[in-house]
């Protein structure tokens, strides 16, 4: 065990590392930089040259990602070249928005998405699972901002009601908060229980054309027991590997939810710092996120020996 948690970790760690390099390049390879910004493409050679050697801009590239990786190993992403805040305060106070945004999702959409797919791979090749099928393909084909616009539009056409636009933390007021998330969620769990929907579905399907199952029908037992004490338990592998992947894709999805509704979250953080071009905003932001997605996927790693003890190192 203490082996796989070593490799697991080494990987963890260069993977980092990796993905650090790639948006440190990749955003000094976007068109502009902070100078242009500020002063404009007209500027004074002597103020921009300034202002350059100011952000450490006039450095060689590979001397800034040492200076930046000296930072990383202290623990410090740097400051906001606008704002002047630490960007580790900026990430901890958006990512408690992202975080509610993300679970609530994952909340909503295990509870839709799974008994759908259960139910459709129950009742495989009958009009319940058209359907359901139907469903799946109207959420896994529309885009994240078409659905969250439509139930936007929906809201403030049939309902007269559209959610404010000004974030309120459910600590100061819990009506108010789920007042401004509900639509964000819903965009995204729509399209995340439909993933779920179809994925679950297939399993189910698979497991009840096993042979196990004919003999646990043969024995006698319950459809109920057929179907969720056996079939049910034997996706549960899987079923944990899928539920990693959507919550890296929620978190991938907030990018444009939290634009299209204002939400102060990470997702427009890093859309707010690469307009500005905020090099340690947005490298620090999206290097958290990162760090998110592979623990995400180191604890799916973990829970299968929990879930099943054969598969423990």
């Amino acid at each position: 065990m203490l082996r796989f948690l070593v490799s697991r970790l080494t990987s963890a760690l260069v993977a980092a590392l990796l993905s650090s390099l790639v948006v440190f390049v990749l955003m000094r390879a976007v068109p502009g930089d902070i100078v242009a910004q500020m002063l404009g493409q007209s500027s004074d050679p002597t103020a921009a040259a300034a202002l350059r050697g100011f952000f450490g801009l006039d450095r060689p590239i590979l001397g800034q990602f040492a200076d930046w990786l000296g930072q990383l190993a202290q623990g410090d992403l740097g400051r906001s070249w606008y704002q002047g805040k630490r960007v580790t305060l900026l990430i901890a106070e958006a990512f408690e928005v992202t975080l509610e945004v993300a679970v609530a999702t994952l909340a909503l959409a295990t509870l839709i998405g799974v008994p759908l797919g259960v139910v459709a791979g129950i009742f495989e090749g009958t009009r319940l699972d058209a359907a359901i099928q139907t469903f799946n393909l109207v959420g896994l084909s529309a885009p994240v901002f078409w659905i969250g616009l439509m139930l936007l539009v929906g809201a403030s056409s049939l309902l007269s009601w559209s959610p404010p636009f000004a974030y309120m933390p459910p600590s100061v007021d819990l009506a108010d908060n789920l007042s401004i998330i509900v639509l964000p969620v819903l965009s995204l769990a729509l399209l995340q229980a439909a993933a779920y929907s179809h994925f679950v579905r297939d399993c189910m399907v698979g497991e009840l054309r096993r042979d196990y199952v004919r003999a646990a029908i043969a024995k006698g037992l319950s459809p109920a027991q057929v179907y969720f004490k056996h079939a049910l338990r034997n996706i549960l592998i899987p079923l944990v590997t899928f539920m990693g992947l959507i919550l890296v894709q929620i978190l991938g999805g907030t990018v444009v939810i939290e634009s299209l509704f204002s939400l102060p979250g990470l997702g427009r953080l890093i859309l707010s710092g690469i307009q500005g071009r905020d090099y340690p905003v947005v490298q620090g932001t999206l290097l958290f996120v990162v760090v998110i997605a592979i623990t995400i996927n180191f604890v799916v790693d973990l829970l299968y020996g929990l879930i099943d003890p054969r598969l423990r190192p």
